[in-house]
């Protein structure tokens, strides 16, 4: 298929973006200059969200068999870029003092982001293949990026060679499945399972192709029992690499899994559904009580992950039971609101350390509420909307999943949500009444390095739609019900 000049024009955010990283690599040549590189990939990823934002009203193409560019992908895309400025933005304080060289960073993380514009605009096996290992390989950089500091707070090498390896098995188990799904339909698009009447092969050659997917990508989301790489390499990597992976890596992911499943209509194959609905309530339950037993607040967040993304496995699975699109609509919305509530924690514990010394055990935030109330008064937004609580995006976005439930009767599912929700309820106000207790040691009482403006209107943005969404979702929930036709 020939690529023409209309097609380069829809695909113009992943274009932006690959400027982006080739302008902050030459940047870099020229003259190494921290603030001019940063400045590179905030106003790149910044331009890349508004071209999506532009691209979105009316755009419904497939671009070349690797792509699909509709309103859906494009929404997605707007969300990842918006998030990766943030995350952006949030890095440039924390990695200021770090004894090596530090524009690097900025260029992981805008190849990291082109990986995940690929991944939300796949359709087809190989694109969502090559869209994942370029995430994948740029995140093993910026989670071991602190390697050479003489002052690192952290093990990043340990993090990611741990990451690395049970990665690529992940990405064995993929290709694995992938070619056992080529072998039966002589396709890699996603839509080739959805006419199996034609080959050769029984369907069992499916049925095994697809667990071993969902096995690569539940290694990807983290969904026990393949959690196991989570805690520690969130505790390892330096804080604006943890955000990353929590956030984009999770959502970008998830999207083409939700994809995939909807356009392969893979869920009508015999145990898939057992399968998404045992790793469902594994996730929830584990993600939950392993939780409890933490003490680390980077190691508590990655259990919570665990959990949050079980809670969306409900509503993948009652995307087949229910007519209409209440599910995918439930997880589009969700997933929103998850990178929301997860950039606002982790920035909060970024803006309270720096690279040589992390602050991320619970009891260093005691006493947090009365040194930095702003602080304290968005992380507690933050931890009481992970938690569901009303009047905040993650009461609206757990309630979605919620209702996606009922319709499809999924009671046992539904129960373990509500188990889960209670149990996180405790962890997240665990870390609430530590920062209202006065502070013990004068090293915590002066534990916040110099914070910078950009960071302060990131995460007071973030409130505000944390908030605003929680109150008045509306416009949100409109625009989600209008592009997951697309899905």
């Amino acid at each position: 298929m020939t690529i023409t000049i209309a097609d380069l024009f829809l695909i113009l955010p992943v274009l932006v973006l690959t400027g982006t990283a080739v302008l902050a690599m030459s940047a870099v040549a020229v003259g190494r200059n921290y603030p001019v590189t940063a400045f590179i990939t905030v106003a790149g990823l910044l331009l890349a969200a508004l071209s999506a934002v532009t691209l979105m009203p009316g755009t419904n193409q497939q671009v070349t068999p690797l792509l699909i560019v509709d309103p859906y992908s494009l929404f997605f895309t707007a969300v990842i870029c918006l998030s990766a400025m943030f995350i952006a933005v949030l890095s440039y304080p924390y990695l200021e003092g770090l004894d090596d060289d530090r524009e690097e960073y900025f260029l992981l993380l805008g190849v990291a982001t082109v990986g995940a514009v690929v991944l939300v605009s796949s359709n087809h096996f190989v694109s969502a293949l090559l869209g994942l290992e370029t995430l994948s390989m740029s995140l093993y950089g910026m989670v071991a990026y602190t390697v050479h500091s003489q002052k690192a707070d952290k093990y990043p090498l340990e993090a990611s060679v741990k990451y690395l390896v049970l990665s690529a098995a992940a990405s064995g188990f993929l290709l694995f499945g992938m070619a056992l799904i080529y072998g039966q339909t002589g396709t890699l698009a996603f839509a080739s399972l959805t006419d199996l009447s034609e080959s050769s092969l029984g369907n069992g050659f499916s049925v095994v192709g697809l667990l071993l997917i969902t096995a690569g990508l539940a290694f990807k989301l983290s969904l026990a029992p393949f959690h196991m790489w989570t805690p520690d390499v969130y505790e390892g990597a330096p804080m604006p690499a943890t955000t990353y992976l929590a956030t984009i890596g999770k959502a970008a992911v998830f999207v083409v899994l939700l994809r995939f499943v909807e356009i392969s209509e893979a869920l009508a194959l015999a145990g898939i559904l057992t399968v998404l609905s045992f790793l469902a309530v594994l996730s929830i339950l584990a993600g939950n009580l392993l939780a409890l037993l933490q003490q680390n607040v980077k190691r508590l967040l990655a259990y919570s992950s665990i959990a949050h993304m079980g809670y969306l496995l409900i509503a993948v699975v009652a995307s087949y039971y229910v007519e209409g699109r209440v599910g995918i609509e439930a997880i589009s919305f969700y997933l929103v609101a998850y990178i929301i509530m997860s950039l606002g924690a982790f920035g909060v514990t970024s803006m309270v350390s720096r690279s040589d010394c992390e602050r991320d055990t619970i009891d260093d935030y005691r006493g947090l509420f009365w040194r930095q109330p702003l602080l304290a008064a968005v992380f507690t937004a933050m931890l009481l909307s992970l938690a569901g609580i009303p009047l905040t995006v993650g009461f609206i976005g757990k309630f979605y999943l919620f209702f996606a439930g009922v319709e499809a009767a999924l009671w046992p599912l539904l129960a373990a949500l509500i188990v889960g929700s209670g149990i996180g309820l405790y962890y997240y106000l665990r870390i609430i009444y530590r920062m209202l207790e006065p502070a013990v040691s004068p090293d915590q009482s002066t534990m916040s390095p110099e914070l910078s403006f950009g960071s302060y209107g990131v995460v007071l943005c973030l409130s505000l739609l944390l908030l605003g969404l929680g109150i008045y979702p509306a416009p949100v929930i409109d625009l989600i019900e209008a592009i997951s036709t697309y899905v």
